[in-house]
This record gives structure tokens, C-alpha cells and sequence, in this order.
């Protein structure tokens, strides 16, 4: 493990980045010391700092080579780490995190792999839509397209692999899900993930902001054809 704050490994990512990877006996023990690198990162707004890339186990930090170099920011982060005893500790307490519940109409005939989820599963429809909505999930990174939030993690019970051949165009909202992840795709694109249904909300608005972030949690709530249409008519 690298001698302070959790972080197990830092590598350079060309001449203006360097990305920290962080330790942890799980996944969630990795992303909360993520999640709290973050927000002490970018509370502290570095005049020099560009951009902070989360992902799951991973933090990339994106800096101005014209004003510090990859040295200059480790030394900052061994600062930090020094200062900050929740970070010098653990690096996973502090971090405010905000729950969405998410409306869902499964089954949604423009995005219903229900049949086929069942047969690679053996749950019955009823059983996939219950195991779906039983968990809290945590979103770990956003990508892919803006506001694709990549949520864990999905019951055991749930687990399929992608499709052999991805779909050519997945609808707005659809709700997915592929191997241990779950997921809302923000606009219509390609996809091979397994679709449950349709979500009426925007996740992202017209200023580009996304709904989902790197730390929130997320529940899904089932709805009806009906509500599902009041909701994406209002």
C-alpha cells in the first residue's frame, strides 16, 4: 500500500495527469476512499487542477502542465493526506452522499429483456423485477455517454453477461443491467446490456449537468404504463 491516505498505487497518465488507485478489501472499501479523495480534492478548487476523473477504484487527476508538474502534485497529495485525519486514517469518512429513487416502468414493451433474463436466470419475471428493486445502489463512476451512471451492486441472482451482439439502439431510460452493474441510459444510443424497462425522468438537463453522481445511492421504485406517462408528459 502507498505510504499515506489509502491510496494503494499512483502511475503517470502522460504529461498532465497522474491517476490513484486506491486499496481496499472491497470494492465499496476502494470507491469510499475514492469518494472522499475527491471531494477533498475539489473543495479546495486548485487553481491548477483541470479536471478529476472518478471511476470505481481509480481517481485521475487532470492538472495544468504549464503552471505544476506529476512531483509538485504528489507532494500536495502527501499534504493532504498529512492534514486531514479522516483522510490519514481510512480516507472514507465525511463524504455527504445524496439517494435518488428512481421510477421504473417494467416490462416497458420498448425495453423488455424480462423473457430472456428469466431464461438465463431462472427467476420469473416477477422475481427479476423484486431483486431488482431490493437493493440500494451506489453509483461508482459516470461515462460511457454523459450522465451514464454505472451502478452496483446487482443481486447475485441477476447476474448476466452482456449481449453477444450489442443492440444497435438502445432507447432513453431504458434500465439495464450486465454482469454485477446496473444502469439508465441517458439518451438513445448502442448498448448490449439486458433491459428491464423504462425510467421517465432526464438525467441529464439542458445545461449538460447530469441527475446521477459519482457517490450517490440509487433506488428504483416500480411504476405503471400510466404514472410512467403522466411523469414523462409532465
Amino acid at each position: 500500500m502507498h505510504p499515506f491516505g489509502g491510496i494503494k498505487q499512483i502511475v503517470p497518465a502522460g504529461l498532465d495527469a497522474i491517476l490513484l488507485y486506491f486499496a481496499g478489501d472491497t470494492v465499496d472499501a476502494a470507491n469510499a476512499r475514492c469518494q472522499h479523495w475527491l471531494h477533498a480534492i475539489t473543495n479546495l478548487a486548485f487553481p491548477w487542477l483541470k479536471e478529476c476523473v472518478p471511476a470505481y477504484d481509480s481517481l485521475l487527476l487532470v492538472f495544468d502542465a504549464y503552471k505544476v508538474d506529476s512531483h509538485y502534485v504528489y507532494q500536495m497529495l502527501r499534504s493532504l493526506a498529512a492534514q486531514d485525519p479522516k483522510i490519514r486514517i481510512n480516507g472514507t469518512d465525511g463524504v455527504s452522499v445524496k439517494t435518488h429513487e428512481i421510477p421504473v416502468w417494467y416490462g416497458a414493451e420498448p425495453a423488455n429483456d424480462l423473457a430472456l433474463v428469466s431464461q438465463k436466470t431462472g427467476l420469473s419475471e416477477q422475481d427479476i423485477i423484486d431483486a431488482h428493486i431490493s437493493m440500494t445502489y451506489k453509483v461508482y463512476a459516470v461515462g460511457f455517454a454523459p450522465g451514464f451512471a454505472y451502478m452496483g451492486n446487482v443481486p447475485a441472482t441477476l447476474h448476466c453477461a452482456r449481449l453477444e451482439t450489442p443492440r444497435k439502439q438502445v432507447p432513453k431510460g431504458a434500465v439495464a443491467i450486465a454482469d454485477a452493474q446496473t444502469a439508465i441510459y441517458p439518451s438513445s444510443s448502442p448498448g448490449g446490456w439486458h433491459l428491464l424497462g423504462l425510467c421517465p425522468l432526464n438525467l441529464v438537463d439542458t445545461s449538460h449537468n447530469a441527475l446521477l453522481k459519482v457517490g450517490d445511492n440509487v433506488k428504483f421504485a416500480p411504476i405503471s404504463e400510466q404514472e410512467f406517462r403522466d411523469l414523462h408528459e409532465g
